[in-house]
């Protein structure tokens, strides 16, 4: 059964990060669709008030994506305190994700 639980362990150490780090991407690819929309509006030269139900919609979901980011990290939290109880390990560190910075995965740790 030990092997289980390391192998299960194994597993969530990889997929965590890499859920954090989707969300991470999903954020910024929201932002970036806000602003074009923005830039759009701005460019084109039409009235303040079109597309602003459009950017409503977009920051919505973006508070949504930041609220699952907030629940993913503090479940992250959960499960190293699990990895602790029942697989015996201690983590400090995190696994690093591609991509991802070491103050990402500090910051996944503090949550």
């Amino acid at each position: 059964m030990k092997m289980q639980i390391e192998l299960a362990a194994a597993r969530i150490a990889r997929e965590v990060p890499a859920t954090e780090a989707c969300l991470d991407d999903a954020l910024i690819q929201v932002s970036t669709l806000i602003k074009t929309v923005v830039q759009a509006r701005r460019d084109t030269g039409v009235a303040a008030a079109t597309g602003q139900a459009t950017i409503a919609r977009l920051a919505k979901a973006q508070m949504a994506l930041l609220t699952a980011s907030n629940d993913i990290l503090r479940a992250h939290k959960d499960l190293s305190g699990l990895a602790k109880v029942y697989a015996g390990m201690d983590i400090h560190e995190c696994p690093k994700v591609e991509g991802a910075s070491d103050n990402v995965t500090k910051l996944a740790l503090a949550g």
